[in-house]
């Protein structure tokens, strides 16, 4: 349906207003100039005023602008009784006013509302405005000015696209160390290492923890920003961002380097105090400042790989069909039947400074804690495992893994002990102790050849100044054939050895960090193996018994420097020898219905393992202390930062 009104010298164009269906009209009223009477096709003054009302505080705030400057419009003013019944509209405006040669001229030049149903009912305004104005045309601030004031403000009203902002890996990346990007404009941000200053010039090392080494960068007198590197407000561990041309190094040690243009200082340093002088910094002072190792060459790579290396284990598992789960931190089951979990509970105070009287605790009769007005009505505990819970998702969506953190209170202050620890726990359903072992293998070795090629640089840093030799020992373990050995064999060639170890050796015991290094470095000759068939009484309660009666379908991958990496097993299918099973070891298997009903229901052999991903991190980049594989180390006594 169409409406026109009468003529005027254009001087505003609204085109394209598409409005909500509560404000699309049943008719059109043509609105006039503010001439005296203020009164076209009986729309009076107050008329004009209550439509512009209207549409105050509905969203409409570019319309409501024309209601008010505009000398002629064409509007829809219509009762809430005469709403229009379809839904969804689309309306489209072109109105034309202007103020003619000693005051206002009434009528519009051309008015045209098309209205048609729409399959979205939003509220949107969305206004063009065009000039039809030259010389003299004042139309309340409309026109070329206001054209770009509009186009102004609806750039700031959008937000801007994300892209991948440039890093020194980038520019240094590929055979030719960054040879091809010579005569390249660069800006990068990033912190200072060193600055060394010279009469005509200065270097300052920056580096943005995309790479091992940084870039140089070379400053001289005449740039912008330069007064910073005098004045020393750009100095080791200042945060400053630099433009420039990408040139060829003329000195030793790099291919290219950044000829400055501009320097900005964007966050200073007291170089005098700054705890990471150029100079070498022992791995246990690193830990007493975690807020700034990760600036340091070593904790800089580390971290690196851990991130090739856990995007490298999604990669596995996605492209062979796996679903992640995530599974809970809080939990009331205990996994592996230790018993060494953290308490969660709110029966004490959250806030550090309130104090609880032992008194105000809640009892039971007996005196012991009454758990049952705790918060999850039960004792609850931070996990050690998500096994539990992948089994039951693998039991509906056949393969999946869990990757997240896990928790254990054992008081141990060794290199390879972590209270807080992230674990990789795939679980595998129609599967046997076989496809495991056969799982476990093409995942490490696909993580360790991916971070390899992802972190070149890294890793050479690793061979020179961590563990000489590390590369070809991860190839190694690449390349080769993972070695099968029973438990009792195993034991054998234990007997055998002539080295004397700490904890002696009989059939039974749990294979010590010793035992496991010597089997896997000595006399397999540095190869990885993979142990297998466990006496049941040193094993968890959910793995599946050997028809032998005394071990179970269980396997451990051992490797060169750090012994057991991956531990996994077989899960016990059969609903009345998992119940034994709990009885054996003190679990009562109410407390595990669920568990116990995914074999009641559809039970069919699944099997899985866990990796432990600091110590995954620790054999990758030889590290010695597990607790310089995690950001933030938790142990007894330390929960810092």
């Amino acid at each position: 349906m169409n409406w026109t009104a009468g003529r005027c010298v254009p001087a505003l164009r609204v085109a394209a207003v598409r409005l909500h269906q509560s404000m699309v009209p049943a008719k059109a009223i043509r609105l006039g100039c503010p001439v005296a009477t203020a009164s076209i096709a009986g729309c009076t003054r107050n008329q004009i005023d209550g439509s512009r009302r209207s549409l105050h505080g509905s969203g409409h705030r570019v319309l409501r602008r024309h209601l008010e400057h505009s000398s002629t419009v064409l509007a829809h003013v219509a009762p809430a009784d005469r709403r229009p019944a379809f839904r969804g509209s689309n309306v489209r405006c072109l109105a034309s006013s202007s103020v003619g040669d000693g005051g206002a001229t009434a009528g519009a030049e051309s008015a045209v509302a098309d209205v048609a149903a729409a399959p979205s009912a939003e509220a949107v305004a969305d206004v063009e405005q065009t000039s039809g104005q030259k010389d003299g045309s004042v139309a309340s601030g409309i026109g070329n000015g206001g054209n770009a004031e509009a186009g102004r403000r609806r750039e700031r009203r959008m937000v801007k696209e994300f892209k991948k902002r440039l890093r020194i890996a980038d520019i240094k990346s590929g055979p030719d160390e960054g040879l091809g990007q010579v005569g390249r404009h660069v800006e990068l941000r990033g912190w200072v290492r060193t600055v060394r200053s010279q009469k005509a010039f200065s270097f300052i090392e920056l580096n943005d923890g995309s790479s091992l080494s940084g870039i140089q960068v070379v400053a001289t007198p005449e740039i912008e920003g330069y007064q910073e590197v005098e004045g020393g407000g750009i100095t080791t561990g200042a945060a400053v961002s630099v433009e420039g041309e990408v040139v060829e190094s003329q000195g030793k040690g790099q291919k290219i380097e950044i000829k400055a243009q501009k320097l900005t200082l964007v966050g200073g340093s007291d170089g005098s105090t700054y705890p990471l002088q150029k100079k070498r910094h022992s791995l246990e002072y690193l830990r007493t400042i975690a807020h700034l190792r990760p600036r340091t060459n070593t904790i800089g790579a580390v971290s690196r790989v851990r991130s090739a290396l856990a995007q490298a284990s999604h990669r596995f598992f996605q492209s062979h069909g796996f679903v992640w789960v995530a599974s809970p931190i809080v939990t009331a089951s205990d996994c592996e039947g230790a018993g060494d979990q953290f308490r969660v509970t709110t029966l004490l105070p959250g806030s550090p400074d309130a104090s609880t009287p032992v008194k105000a605790i809640p009892t039971t009769k007996d005196g012991s804690v009454d758990w049952s007005q705790d918060f999850f009505k039960r004792p609850a505990y931070l996990t050690v495992s998500g096994q539990l819970n992948a089994e039951i998702y693998a039991c509906a969506l056949h393969d999946v893994y869990t990757f997240g953190p896990t928790f254990r209170a054992e008081n141990s202050n060794t290199s390879r002990h972590l209270a807080e620890f992230w674990m990789i726990e795939p679980e595998l359903a129609f599967a046997d102790l076989a496809d495991d072992m056969a799982c476990a293998t093409a995942y490490l070795k696909y993580i360790l050849r991916e971070a390899m090629g992802e972190c070149e640089e890294d890793f050479r840093f690793f061979d020179k100044f961590v563990e000489p030799g590390i590369i070809q020992r991860l190839t190694s373990v690449v390349e080769s054939e993972f070695e099968h050995v029973p438990y009792t064999d195993a034991i054998s060639i234990l007997k055998k050895a002539k080295t004397k170890f700490d904890y002696p050796v009989e059939w039974g015991i749990d294979l010590q960090s010793e035992h496991e290094r010597y089997l896997t470095e000595k006399a397999f000759k540095n190869r990885p193996i993979i142990v297998t068939d466990y006496p049941k009484d040193i094993k968890a309660f959910y793995m599946r018994l050997n028809d032998d009666g005394k071990t179970v379908a269980a396997m451990d991958v051992l490797v060169p420097r750090v012994g057991e990496l991956i531990g996994g097993s077989q899960r016990e299918e059969r609903l009345e020898v998992l119940e034994g099973r709990m009885r054996d070891v003190g679990l009562d298997p109410q407390a595990y219905w669920w568990y116990l009903d995914l074999r009641r229901y559809g039970s069919v052999p699944h099997a899985g393992f866990g990796l432990g991903f600091e110590r995954l991190v620790q054999f990758a980049t030889g590290v010695e202390n597990i607790r310089d594989a995690i950001p933030f180390p938790r142990v007894p006594g330390s929960a810092d930062f």
